[in-house]
């Protein structure tokens, strides 16, 4: 995906009211009308909402007769979850060392016999 694609569809997902928007097209074609019911605010607001919506590639406007209807277009979101996939694996992989790197403490701590919790009071992390 080519960067200026992924940085459209980022800046069209950072709104709040836009991610609203979108949710609202996953179970199905809504009428602008529809789509700010939930908003307030004013229909040329949400028309705005839209075209960034539109411009980012996340949406398609139809025409029926008088109707407009607005449908999700999900390609956009799968190139994003693509490119973050990078980074979750990167983050995943960290954890699991850091994981691993906490059990080796504990089991060397174990062998020693210390507890960094236990406190010289009563030896059982309480104070008395």
């Amino acid at each position: 995906m080519p960067p200026d694609t992924l940085s459209a569809t980022f800046a069209a997902l950072a709104d709040p009211t836009r991610r609203a928007i979108l949710a609202r097209l996953t179970s199905g074609e809504a009428s602008v009308t529809e789509l700010a019911e939930p908003f307030e605010m004013s229909l040329p607001a949400v028309s705005k909402h839209l075209k960034v919506l539109e411009r980012a590639g996340l949406i398609a406007r139809g025409r029926e007769a008088q109707w407009r209807p607005c449908r999700l277009k999900a390609d956009p979101l799968k190139d994003a979850d693509e490119w973050l996939e990078r980074y979750r694996r990167f983050w995943e992989e960290s954890f699991d060392r850091l994981d691993e790197y906490l059990g080796e403490i504990q089991k060397r701590e174990k062998k020693q016999g210390h507890n960094r919790f236990q406190t010289k009071e009563d030896g059982n992390g309480r104070d008395n």
